[in-house]
């Protein structure tokens, strides 16, 4: 197991403590489906609900939260939901535009390294303008002073999706560049697990707008990159540790929604 005694203790304490806590003030949505209570049961229904609604916030109470107590041992800086500058300059606009806005045959093999390249040469010319706020899910500095960006999505993103992150992602670079030109700079995508295993992640939507090898980091390549190799699965034991400790708990909670 590549996690240390403290690190595990500390992961089952966020899973636990974000687990109970949706649960304590959980309530099911008013909604009389008849036909399904009576084939389902009432606690299987408040249970699919409560899946539902935890799913809405799992990023941000449960991967990011863990994905710090990964890395904190292996990284210089760890630190989630960083809000950058606004200010971007037209330079590094009409750049990122233009790479967006490439035919599709030329944006087959997209290649991430190239265009940060690009946007560093750019991303101070031009007239300053602002962009939307966005935040950083997961900020990262190694003790080499390599930067990595990382902003956690869900598990099967659109086609229209993958475009908007694109930009996201250049944005950043485009950000970061134009008050530190020389920054050593990865700004990618997570994705927390594979909802294709064992079968490798295969989102046809991302290809021709992201660079899967330097973009796109997805299950194992995501938190073992974070924590070390073995990483990914200590995770999943654990959680699987939490779920059969908290099952009675989670048992008699269900139970109340049973007339």
């Amino acid at each position: 197991m590549s996690l240390t005694a403290p690190q595990a203790a500390h992961i089952k304490a966020i899973l636990r403590h974000s687990l109970l806590g949706k649960l304590k003030h959980y309530q099911p949505e008013p909604s009389a489906m008849p036909f399904h209570t009576r084939l389902l049961g009432a606690d299987r229904l408040a249970l699919y609900s409560f899946i539902h609604s935890l799913n809405t916030s799992f990023g941000t109470s449960i991967f990011e939260p863990v994905a710090v107590a990964l890395a904190t041992p292996h990284f210089k800086v760890v630190r989630r939901q960083v809000a950058l500058q606004r200010t971007i300059y037209s330079g590094a606009q009409d750049a990122i535009t233009e790479m967006l806005n490439a035919p599709s045959e030329a944006r087959i093999t997209p290649n991430k390294v190239e265009e940060l390249e690009t946007l560093r040469q750019v991303a101070a010319t031009g007239k300053v303008t602002t962009m939307k706020a966005t935040r950083v899910d997961l900020y990262l500095e190694q003790d080499n002073g390599q930067h990595y960006l990382f902003d956690l999505k869900t598990a099967k993103p659109n086609q229209g999706d993958f475009k908007k992150f694109k930009r996201m992602l250049l944005e950043w670079a485009a950000v970061l560049f134009a008050h530190q030109p020389h920054i050593a700079l990865t700004t990618a995508i997570a994705i927390p697990y594979n909802p294709y295993a064992p079968q490798p992640y295969e989102r046809w939507t991302a290809r021709g707008m992201m660079d899967l090898t330097h973009e796109l980091f997805v299950a194992e390549q995501f938190w073992d990159f974070l924590g070390g190799e073995g990483s990914y699965q200590a995770l999943l034991d654990l959680f699987e540790q939490v779920g059969v400790e908290l099952r009675p708990e989670l048992d008699a909670a269900f139970q109340r929604f049973t007339p």
